[in-house]
Parts: structure tokens; C-alpha cells; sequence
């Protein structure tokens, strides 16, 4: 039957008889315009809340999606959206499962993004940040986070996002500030917190210490020396390579591994015809690794020397290759034996600045040396302190303007004392993997400075590496990256030298150095921060925090700052704990993968450290957007894709769905080109609800059928429902959307619409209604509205609500239900197994309809009257009972239990089966258009068919 309507030359028109599809479904779903008038109905209707109070009232189990937050500053990105509709799929197909879901948006407020714009305001007014009194500094930061969070909010509403955005969090209110100092105290009074004097990663650029998560590695030109270091006592010279010349004057050190074979190498000859006089001549006697000798050679323009004999470097003492200069660098410089120097580059010995790199650090103190003997060289803004002889106030990175974060002239300056002195052997410069911050993008420098730590050795690490082995992890390589951070991390520096931020807000006896732990104190600094916010530490009095038991004169109060990821660390503390209907820990955390060294990582210290556990049962993590030929996305590239653009021209639906349809798991591509590939995938579903609507219409329950009625296809159509419902579950159990969205579109465009829609049109229009056949159709079309609105509602959350009210405009939304369970019966491997025969046939039947169709024998199938050959008894019986002219989509069919001739036209993988098309006789029915000898044979309607006939009678009898 055609979808074009039938009339007939005797002047019957049949139209009006014809059940065709009808609906108020629209085919062009015109989502920019239609979404926002839905998501206006869900917030004036309270939706989120409206939901969880029905699940609360049925006792629905909890389920906690701790969200984690974004920083409010600027507009959202796509990544933002990806991850925020992620987040949206778990809580929506969480409520689907029947859960009662706790999701609370929340922000990160505080730190060095915000605090730079501030500082640029400022400056635009003439005003620098040393003028600005604090408490104005922090309440224009506060100011210019809130609005950003306004923004934001707003924009993630727009996704779709369900949650209870009228009680987010926000890292910066006076409330968390109070909660984050109190998690801090619990550090502080379990003497798990410390102040060491170590080098950390500074940020010149930005004035503050830095941890490993802030830090990212870009590649980097740094110049490179060869340093002689005269033995004392002795006419040979150790020689270093670094790529530090700035950290020469810190030099206390040099460091040797006794594992390694070193050589005394005697000058013979320099290489001739230099355009410059060498740093070395004959007779000089250079000490290196054997390993790296030639290398040495080559770069200090040697042309031949000899290896005079080994050398033991146990007990020696070196002079500072500077000492000629100023007494100042007078003092002996010992060789200390360290693991951590190897041959694989430079000279085999490590230049040793226990105030500028981890190992010099450890080296110093292992060997027995004081803290206190570890200079400090470098001012906060990277300029040598103005102690430090030859090179006071010079600056190894630049720090203002252009220059920003460009080398400054300490290192050349250096290098023009050490050649000065006859102690620079050769220079070049080297490409390199060097440490950024990851917020300015500067480098950074080790730095000796005192900070606060959380001491990971004595219980922490370990009671995080036992938490991490209890929670899943989506993907399961999760684990493993997490795990092998922890393992190796150094401790937590928790301390930063800006404003913007919540306090360490404590005290130290000046003189003991010991932290004041006393719980009174804290109570009191905590109350006053509640009410008055972190600037309450800045402004207040001491008396009003030490009370009257301590004077504050024999009190250090400290001013620096929390890093910021202990604030976000501590999200848990505040927002699943404390309130109702919530509980903690979380069922998830749900981030990019980055967060493995972030938010994942600081929350699960600071969770460990304080309650011993997780603060998570399940991490999930997602890559990173790019564009669609896997490059970074950038403006200067001009490949950007944002999602506020594709909510106007086509529709936060199409995201949506491109989110789902997406492997998650690995980086994600998206552009113009996949987001036409999308809209094509929504339409194709689009259309097949709109089908079921539209075959649907004026369906009452009283027309259903029960299953033991139902024919074969209808029977095998539940089968795959059944499969597929479990499918759905376990998706989304696993937090698999791709795996929901995919086999369900593909079940809607394959089974549904190419079968068992089209091989039931023909019932479905032309049946009359009490046709058991029709019935049972329309029974089975009435299950599948309801699946597919329930499988896709967490994903394309727009068109199935869409779909639901158009059909049940006085039903609570789509949302509230939950996906009940399927009838044990449905599943039926029998009819499963017949219909996959019958398919096969069916292939090679439409591959011979489609031949004489290009041939021109056939205009439609319904012109054609197959006969199919079948020389397998057991294909043959999957026929037993069906209509083979229904299931072909022709006017007759005829099968046969036989090989068929040679000229049949054969499919050559598909054995046993071919097919000769004939011509199909008899006349054409003008209500269903299908040709058969029995038209004619009913003198009430001599142009219709038996079955058009019986349909147009009751037709007539019920409408006058």
C-alpha cells in the first residue's frame, strides 16, 4: 500500500477509509525555538526537585552525583558541555532506573586567573594591585566571580542540564570558606600538616609556589654550559653540564654516582682556526664519565686529549667556580655520592643547588647538612636577592610585559663571570621538555622557599592507595594512572603567596616555630569566616581569633593562601555533608582526565586525610574535544566549535546526541561536517517516533492484544525489545551512552523501519480496525513508544519529552517515570531463530525486486508476484503460517521446496535460495493498490480487494 491515497475511477474515493498515519508530531522539529520554551516549563514547573520529591515519597533508593566544579571565569566551552551533558545522561538515566538523584552544581571561585583579570581592572584605572587595600582587592574578585557564575549557569541550563542549580556551591562563599578552614584545621591538629623549607616549583610570572598538578610540560631552548671545578689539591678540574647557568651562584655541591667509571683526560690539542680563543688548552686536565668523554670532547672543541688514568672522586673537595671573583663564593664545594646521578647525558656529574632542584635537596640533607646551610638566591619575582654577590637584582625570568616569561639576563651574566674566571668549558643551547605553569603558560623555576605541606609518607599514601583499589574506575586505565601519582608524588604543597583565596588561617609560635593547635582558636576563626567571609582573617584584629589566653606579639599569623585544589578537595565536606537527602561518599565523580592529577587526586587526599576513605565509590573520566581533524581547538586557528553556536542553529539536541553517540573514553572530534552526520541520526529517529505517533492515533487500550494472541512478528519485535531493554540497562549502568544510543537508533532504522514497519503498513492502513492483525500491531507500536521514549529520554531528553506530551498532553512530564521491567515471556528464541531465516530469505528477495526494478519490469513490488525456490526444509518451515506476499512487500508470492532454475536470479554468499519475479495477475485493488485475481468478486465494492472490501463495509456501517 502506498502512502498516496486511493480513489477510484467509478467514483468512490476511498481517502477517507484509509488509516493513514496522523499526528500533530511535527516532521522539522525546530529545536532552537522549541527547547527554550520547554526548559522555561521544567523551571517553572521545579522539575528536578518535583522528581526527587515523588522518588522520596516511594523511598527510591539515592544515587549522589558530586559535580566537579568549573572555574567561573568566561563563557562555557565545548568541552564544558560535553562534560555537563554527561553529567545529564548519568542523572537522567539514573531517575529512569528509579533512583532518586542528588545532583548539586557547584564552582571553583578562588585563584590566579581571576585574581590577574582583577589586577588588569586595575590597572586600567591606574591603581596597582600594592595600592588596592585588600578587602577591596578580594571583593571586586568576588564580584567578577558571581557574575561569571550568573553567566554560566545560565548557559548549562540551556543544555538541558537538570539539577539544583537554586542551592549550587560556590567555593568563594562564606560558608564554604569556613568549611574549607575547617578541613584545614584537621590537617593542622593531626600533625599531618608541616612547614619545610624545600625548593618548589615558583612561578616568577605570578609571585607564587606551585604544585604538580598546576604544572605542564611544553617543549623549551634553554642554554646549556660546561663548568670546570677546580679540585683542591689537585691540578684537575671536575666538569658539570646544566641547563640552569642561572643557579650556578647556588652551587654547594657536585654530585657522583661511585657506580660510574670517571677518567682523568689530559688537553693535547685544541681544534684549529677558531674565530675565537677556547675556553681550554693544552695541558688542562678535565674529569668526566668515561661514557660521555667524546661528547664532552666534541663540545669543548678538543681536537685530541688522553685518558691519563681513572679517578675516585670518594672524599674530594671542589673550589666554586666563581671564587676568584669575591669571597663570597670562597667557601669549599664537597662531592657527595648520589643514586641519582647517572651517564646517560651531560658529564656524569650533577651540579648540586640544594635551594633549586629536588635531588640536590635530598642530597644536601642526606648527607648530613643542616636546612639552614641551603641559600636562598631568588626573590619571589626570580631577581637574585641583593646578598648575592655579582649578580644582586638581576632576574632570571622576565616578569612584566611582553617579556613575560622570557629568560632574563641572570643567565648571561653568569656565563660571562665563568669565562671571566677561566671556568667555562663550552656552551650551546638545548631543546627540551620544560615545566609551565599551566595557567600563565610561563616557565617556572625550583625555587628554595619556605611553604606549608601535607606529609603524604606515614599513612596518607598509603590510605590512598587503598581507597583507589576500592573504587571503580570508568575506563579501568583509570586506576592505574591515578595509582602510579600517588605512588610517586612528593608531598602536598598546599601553600600559595597570592590573595584571592581562603587562608591558612592559623598561627605559629615565633618562638618554637610549632603551628598553635588549639581548638578554641579555630572556633573562633571559623565563626568569624562564616559570617564574614576570608576577609575576615585579613581584617580583623588577632585578639579577635587568639582570644584572651595568647598574646599576639609571640604569634607569626599566616597570610598565605590555600592552593586552590584543596578548596575544590574539599567539596564533599560541604555539599555531601550537612544536607539532607544526600549521603557520602558519592556514587560518582565525573571529570576529564586530566582531573586524575586534579580534582580526582586532591579530593581523594583531602578525603583521606580527614575521614580516611574516598570521598567517591566510581570515577568516570572523558577526553578532550577537538576538531574534526584531531587538532587542539584555538581562536587563532579559527577552528573553534562552541556549543551556544550549535544551540542556535540547530539545537542543544543535536549535541546531545552527538555526545552519546561519541566514545567518550578517548579525545572527541566534532565540525561541521560530523555535526550534519548527527542531525541526519536525529532525524532518522525523529521520524520513527513520529511514525508511532502518527499509527497511533485514537489507539485505546481496549484494542490491545495479550502476548499468546500475538503473531509470529510481533512475538519476535518484543523478542529484540526484551534484548535490546537489557541492553539499555546495563548501558547505562556502565555509563555506556554510546552503547544506548547506537543499537537503539539502529534497532529504530533497521528492525523497525526497513521490517517490521514496512512489512505491517499495509495492515496498519488497510486492515479494518478489529482486525486481530491491526490490533496486534498497533499493541506492539504502543510498547515501543513507550521503550524508546523511556531508552532515549536521558539523551535526547527534548524530542522524547516532545513525543510524550504530544501523545499525553495531561501526564506528568517524561521524567518522572521509570523504566519498568519487560515480561519474562517476551524473550522467544523460537520466533528470534524463524525471523532470521525468513530475513534471509528476504534479502535475496529484495535483491531480485530491486533488479527487475532497474531493469523497468516492475515499477513497485507490488507489481510483482515472486516465486521463491527454497532448497532447505528448515527455511522453509520458518514460512509455516506467514504471509510470504506481506513479508516481500508484493501482491503474491509463491514458495517452493525446490532448487530453482538456472536462470533465477541467486545472492552468491546466500545458498539454497533464489528467486524468479513474474508479473502479478489479476486487478489492481484502488484502496490498497494490490493486485489479485479477487478483485472484482465482492459486488458491493467491485474495485477492492476481499479483505479492502470487509474494511470499507464496517467502515461505512460505523460512519453513516
Amino acid at each position: 500500500m502506498s502512502d498516496t491515497t486511493a480513489s477510484t475511477a467509478s467514483g468512490r474515493d476511498y481517502r477517507e477509509t484509509v488509516f493513514l498515519p496522523e499526528t500533530d508530531f511535527p516532521m522539522r522539529a525546530g529545536l532552537p525555538k522549541a527547547e527554550p520554551v520547554m526548559l522555561q516549563k521544567w523551571e517553572d514547573g521545579a522539575l528536578y526537585h518535583s522528581v526527587r520529591k515523588a522518588r522520596q515519597a516511594k523511598h527510591a533508593p539515592l544515587f549522589v552525583l558530586h559535580d566537579g566544579p568549573p572555574y567561573a571565569n568566561g563563557n562555557i566551552h565545548i568541552g564544558h558541555a560535553l562534560n555537563k551533558i554527561l553529567k545529564d545522561f548519568v542523572v537522567r538515566s539514573k531517575f529512569l532506573m528509579g533512583y532518586d538523584v542528588d545532583y548539586v552544581p557547584g564552582w571553583d571561585c578562588h585563584g590566579l586567573p581571576i585574581e590577574w583579570k582583577i589586577e588588569e581592572q586595575f590597572r586600567q584605572k591606574g591603581r596597582k594591585k600594592d595600592e588596592v587595600p585588600a578587602a577591596e582587592f578580594r571583593k571586586a574578585c568576588r564580584e567578577y566571580a558571581a557574575e561569571w557564575i550568573g553567566v554560566q549557569r545560565e548557559e548549562f541550563k540551556r543544555l538541558g542540564v537538570l539539577g539544583d542549580w537554586a542551592e549550587r556551591y560556590a567555593t568563594m562563599d562564606f560558608t564554604t570558606e569556613a568549611k574549607v578552614t575547617q578541613e584545614f584545621h584537621k590537617f593542622l591538629m593531626s600533625g599531618q600538616l608541616y612547614r619545610g623549607s624545600k625548593p618548589v616549583m615558583w612561578s616568577p610570572v605570578e609571585r607564587t609556589a606551585l604544585a604538580d598538578a598546576e604544572v605542564e610540560y611544553h617543549p623549551h631552548v634553554s642554554p646549556t654550559i660546561w663548568v670546570k671545578f677546580p679540585v683542591k689539591g689537585d691540578t684537575a678540574k671536575i666538569v658539570i653540564w646544566t641547563t640552569t647557568p642561572w643557579t650556578i651562584p647556588a652551587n654547594r655541591a657536585v654530585s657522583y654516582n661511585p657506580k660510574i667509571a670517571y677518567g682523568r683526560y689530559r688537553v693535547v690539542s685544541m681544534q684549529p682556526d677558531l674565530a675565537f680563543e677556547p675556553w681550554s688548552k693544552p695541558g688542562d686536565e678535565l674529569v668526566v664519565a668515561d661514557k660521555l668523554a667524546e661528547d664532552v670532547r666534541k663540545n669543548a672543541l678538543v681536537a685530541e686529549w688522553e685518558r691519563v688514568g681513572d679517578f675516585n672522586c670518594d672524599g674530594l673537595t671542589l673550589s666554586h667556580p666563581l671564587a676568584a671573583f669575591d669571597d663570597g663564593y670562597g667557601f669549599d664545594v664537597p662531592m657527595l655520592a648520589g643514586d641519582h646521578v647517572t651517564d646517560d647525558a651531560g658529564t656524569g656529574f650533577v651540579h648540586t643547588a640544594p635551594g633549586h632542584g629536588a635531588d640536590d635537596y635530598l642530597v644536601w640533607l642526606k648527607s648530613g647538612r643542616s636546612l639552614d646551610s641551603i641559600p636562598d638566591t631568588v626573590d619571589p619575582d626570580g631577581a637574585y636577592y641583593p646578598h648575592v654577590p655579582l649578580f644582586a637584582g638581576l632576574k632570571v625570568l622576565e616578569t612584566e610585559g611582553k617579556k613575560a616569561g622570557k629568560f632574563g639576563p641572570a643567565n648571561g651574566a653568569v656565563m660571562d663571570k665563568l669565562i671571566e674566571a677561566g671556568n667555562l668549558l663550552a656552551r650551546g643551547r638545548v631543546d627540551h621538555s620544560y615545566p609551565h605553569s599551566w595557567r600563565s603558560k610561563a616557565p617556572v623555576i625550583f625555587r628554595n622557599t619556605p611553604q606549608w605541606f601535607i606529609r603524604m609518607d606515614g599513612g596518607l599514601r598509603d590510605t590512598a592507595i587503598a581507597a583507589i583499589n576500592e573504587t571503580a574506575f570508568y575506563p579501568a586505565s583509570g586506576k592505574t594512572r591515578i595509582g602510579n601519582m600517588v605512588e610517586t608524588r612528593p608531598d602536598w604543597l598546599i601553600s600559595r603567596q597570592r590573595n584571592w583565596g581562603t587562608p591558612l588561617a592559623m598561627y605559629v609560635d615565633k618562638k618554637t616555630g610549632e603551628p598553635l593547635k588549639d581548638e578554641a582558636v579555630n572556633d573562633r576563626i571559623i565563626k568569624l569566616i562564616a559570617s564574614e567571609g576570608a576577609d575576615a582573617w585579613f581584617t580583623r584584629p588577632d585578639e579577635d581569633f587568639l582570644g584572651n589566653s595568647y598574646n599576639p606579639a609571640d604569634f607569626e599569623k599566616i597570610t598565605d593562601i590555600l592552593d586552590v585544589w584543596f578548596d575544590s578537595g574539599s567539596t564533599h565536606a560541604f555539599t555531601l555533608e550537612g544536607r539532607e537527602n544526600t549521603q557520602s561518599p558519592a556514587d560518582l565523580y565525573l571529570e576529564g582526565s586530566d582531573q586524575h592529577r586534579g580534582w580526582f587526586q586532591s579530593s581523594l587526599l583531602e578525603s583521606c586525610g580527614t575521614r580516611g576513605r574516598a570521598p567517591y565509590k566510581a570515577v568516570l573520566t572523558h577526553g578532550f574535544v577537538l576538531d574534526e581533524q584531531g587538532e587542539k581547538m584555538s581562536k587563532s586557528k579559527g577552528n573553534v566549535v562552541a556549543p551556544q553556536d550549535i544551540a542556535k542553529e540547530s539545537g542543544v539536541e543535536i549535541l546531545r546526541l552527538w555526545v552519546a553517540l561519541s566514545d567518550y573514553s578517548e579525545d572527541l572530534r566534532i565540525g561541521k561536517q560530523i555535526i550534519q552526520t548527527t542531525v541526519d541520526a536525529y532525524r532518522k529517529l525523529r521520524n520513527s517516533i513520529r511514525y508511532l505517533l502518527g499509527g497511533l492515533n485514537g489507539y485505546d487500550a481496549s484494542e490491545a492484544v495479550n502476548y499468546k494472541d500475538l503473531p509470529s512478528l510481533e512475538r519476535y519485535i518484543l523478542h529484540r525489545v526484551h534484548a535490546l531493554d537489557a541492553q539499555v540497562r546495563a548501558a547505562y549502568d556502565a555509563y555506556d551512552f554510546a552503547a544506548v544510543i547506537r543499537p537503539v537508533a539502529d534497532f529504530a532504522s533497521q528492525t523497525l523501519s526497513a521490517l517490521y514497519f514496512d512489512i505491517r503498513k499495509d495492515s496498519l492502513y488497510c486492515d479494518k480496525p478489529s482486525d486481530l492483525k491491526r490490533r496486534a500491531c498497533r499493541t506492539v507500536m504502543d510498547i515501543l513508544f513507550d521503550r524508546l521514549t523511556a531508552w532515549l529520554g536521558p539523551i535526547m531528553t527534548f524530542t522524547m519529552e516532545e513525543a510524550w506530551a504530544s501523545r499525553y498532553p495531561d501526564a506528568p512530564e517524561n521524567l518522572y517515570r521509570t523504566l519498568s521491567a519487560v515480561p519474562a515471556e517476551w524473550h522467544n528464541a523460537p520466533e528470534a531463530a524463524r525471523w532470521e531465516k525468513i530475513e534471509h530469505v528476504l534479502t535475496v528477495v529484495t535483491g531480485a525486486l530491486e533488479e527487475k526494478r532497474r531493469e523497468k519490469v516492475i515499477g513497485s513490488a507490488l507489481e510483482a508476484a515472486p516465486t521463491v525456490f527454497i532448497d532447505s526444509d528448515p527455511l522453509m518451515a520458518a514460512f509455516d503460517g506467514i504471509d510470504a506476499a506481506e513479508v516481500f512487500r508484493t501482491s503474491q508470492a509463491l514458495l517452493s521446496n525446490s532448487v530453482g532454475p538456472d536462470d533465477a536470479f541467486r545472492v552468491p554468499e546466500v545458498k539454497d535460495i533464489s528467486v524468479v519475479v513474474h508479473i502479478a495477475h489479476g486487478q489492481k485493488c484502488q484502496r490498497s493498490w494490490r493486485i489479485l485475481p479477487e478483485v472484482g468478486t465482492d459486488p458491493r465494492y467491485p474495485d477492492l480487494s476481499l479483505r479492502d472490501a470487509d474494511a470499507v463495509a464496517e467502515w461505512d456501517a460505523t460512519h453513516g
